[in-house]
């Protein structure tokens, strides 16, 4: 593979990522205004945040592979780890703390398994 194809390669895939924290701001400023209105409870919270967090990743990973045709699940598992790995740095940084739990967990696989589905849609798109 050449320089500029590698390279190509890694800005598609900080594009993706990009496109998805972008997607995730959106739908969690949807779903706030949705929890300030109504009388959703508040324990539906960190499901509905991981199911954001799924979709804007399946939506960007499938975009950023779009172009590349090929190395769709590689692609896509990139845009999703660093997806993640941005948005836990982030918010360890906001909630001053590196902690794992479940919910951590369980967000960081389904934004890999989001991302890798993402992936290999895009360079299925015709």
């Amino acid at each position: 593979m050449s320089d500029s194809l590698k390279t190509n390669n890694i800005l598609r895939i900080l594009k993706g990522s990009f496109i998805s924290i972008i997607f995730t701001l959106v739908l969690i400023f949807i779903f706030s205004i949705i929890l300030t209105y109504t009388n959703i409870s508040e324990s539906v919270i960190t499901p509905v945040i991981i199911v954001i967090s799924a979709i804007s990743i399946l939506i960007g990973s499938s975009i950023s592979t779009m172009k590349i045709k090929k190395n769709g699940l590689v692609n896509g598992l990139f845009v999703g780890l660093i997806y993640m790995l941005l948005i836990y740095l982030i918010s360890s940084i906001i909630n001053t703390g590196f902690a794992l739990n479940t919910n951590s967990i369980i967000m960081i696989l389904s934004g890999i398994v989001a991302g890798i589905i993402g992936g290999i849609v895009g360079v299925n798109i015709k």
